[in-house]
């Protein structure tokens, strides 16, 4: 294992440790019964703050919520990737073998997803059509930050043309900020959240990073 994916490894366990940490201090730290029905939440002072100066904007949680397609569009476009070359190369072993850890990836990042379902750890700052939904980590944030980065990182590989490459992948990047920023300002999700979600994204993604890179070594 070469030195750089070594430190790429370390650095998605800090990453994950960091999660971690926030995760345990959300449940701890101020917590108060500060959201809808009286549903408690940890750093309450910070997020009572920030949800007071963001307000709530209902079109942009809705215009996220609908743009949020487009991250399934790409994970299911690498899916279908995966079974044709399954298909056209007989074997599974053939198929690229970061598409592969790409597949490993989006099944760990949906057990986060439905773990922290089973569990909510709190609640949105508002009622979503009359219902308490759970709201940590910001799934939208988690979508968003898995996903696009690497797809980001399969199209690099994949594009030859330089100035597609560039454009597709500012595209990218652009959509990914606007998200998530839209994401915070639309009012649905605790500040804490937010946080929560870019950290653990943080940790899957660069564990991504570390491991198809060593499996496109260990593949020529």
């Amino acid at each position: 294992m070469k030195k750089e994916t070594q430190q790429n490894i370390y650095t998605a366990l800090g990453l994950l440790i960091a999660f971690a940490l926030w995760t345990v201090m959300v449940c701890f730290i101020d917590v108060q019964p500060i959201g809808p029905q009286g549903s408690a939440v940890g750093f309450a002072a910070i997020n009572r703050r920030f949800h007071q100066l963001t307000g709530v904007h209902l079109s942009l949680y809705i215009l996220t919520d609908w743009l949020s397609l487009i991250p399934v569009a790409f994970a299911v476009g690498f899916a279908l990737l995966g079974l044709q070359q399954w298909i056209t190369r007989k074997k599974l072993h053939k198929v690229d073998r970061s598409i592969l850890v790409l597949g490993g990836f989006y099944v760990a990042v949906a057990a986060a997803y439905s773990l922290f379902e089973l569990f909510p750890v709190n609640y949105r700052p508002l009622l979503i059509e009359g219902e308490l939904e759970a709201s940590y980590p910001s799934s939208t944030t988690l979508l968003v930050l898995c996903i696009m980065p690497t797809a980001a990182m399969q199209l690099h590989r994949r594009i030859q043309n330089r100035r597609l490459r560039c454009g597709i992948l500012s595209a990218i990047a652009v959509f990914t900020v606007f998200m998530v920023i839209g994401r915070l300002l639309s009012g649905v999700h605790w500040l804490s959240d937010i946080i929560g979600g870019a950290l653990l994204s943080a940790a899957f993604v660069m564990a991504y990073h570390a491991i198809s890179a060593q499996a496109d070594r260990d593949a020529t």
